[in-house]
């Protein structure tokens, strides 16, 4: 019999269960009383081994039925950043799953309600017979090196922690993958590239975006931020990097493989 766990969203946040040091998605909702709930779960997941159930209670507390399980409520950059030691993926894919059902209750098309379609994730209009699917963004995200040094900047978001990272940004429509890395790279440090190669891709769930990552080289021109999205940018050494992002995003994959690059031709 595969194990069976649930990832359940309460207050836009994770619930979890820790024993010492590690932590565990709940393996069934006998400690809670979510019986107005439960009919609404999607399954998420399923192999020989495991099983995964969705339960999305939106802004609804999420309480134990006694005190001999007590849960945690966390968000998922807890769990991105590594404080949380559990299957981001899967997390992910929940949320992106979760925010698609809540803002797709009604049509788009003629306005009237929506329901889910049970053998795949999309949701009906039986009026007018639109469907619609879970947005997916695509987004591009780039390293780029001079031969010695790697570009790498700090948005405005990541001012507290001094977190410098690769350049990324949406792509545009009607625009490649490659315009798009030449244009936000334009636009956010002023910057000239060449030999734009790819990298490869992630699902990142804030909130449905599929990052693709490139590394490039430089091709000119001086550093210049925008002052809106990036605040400071500067090249680096390999060897004498800022506060990066975490080992788990394609942003940190980029730099790793950079740098180590950068080091094998020095």
């Amino acid at each position: 019999m595969p194990n069976t766990y649930w990832i359940i969203f309460s207050q836009n946040k994770l619930c979890i269960f820790q024993h010492q040091d590690q932590y565990h998605l709940p393996d069934s909702i006998e400690e809670f009383d979510l019986q107005e709930y439960t009919e609404n779960a999607v399954l998420l997941h399923q192999d020989d081994k495991h099983v995964i159930q969705l339960l999305d209670l939106q802004h609804a507390a999420l309480e134990t039925v006694d005190n001999e399980h007590q849960h945690r409520l966390v968000t998922l950059r807890e769990v991105l950043l590594g404080s949380i030691n559990l299957d981001f993926q899967h997390i992910a894919r929940a949320w992106q799953y979760a925010q698609f059902l809540r803002t797709h209750q009604y049509c788009g098309q003629c306005g009237a309600s929506t329901r889910q379609v049970q053998w795949e994730m999309a949701c009906q209009c039986d009026v007018c017979q639109h469907r619609t699917y879970p947005r997916v963004s695509p987004c591009i995200i780039v390293a780029i090196h001079n031969g010695k040094q790697i570009l790498l900047a700090q948005g405005n978001r990541h001012t507290q922690t001094q977190m410098y990272s690769t350049l990324a940004g949406f792509v545009e429509s009607g625009e490649s993958l490659e315009q798009a890395v030449h244009r936000e790279v334009a636009e956010e440090v002023g910057v000239k590239l060449k030999n734009i190669q790819y990298f490869g891709s992630q699902p990142w769930p804030f909130p449905h975006s599929l990052m693709m990552g490139f590394t490039a080289e430089y091709a000119g021109g001086d550093i210049v931020v925008d002052g809106k999205e990036i605040l400071h940018a500067d090249w680096f050494d390999p060897e004498a990097l800022p506060h990066i992002p975490p080992s788990i995003s394609i942003a940190r994959d980029l730099i790793d493989y950079t740098c180590e690059q950068l080091i094998q031709k020095s």
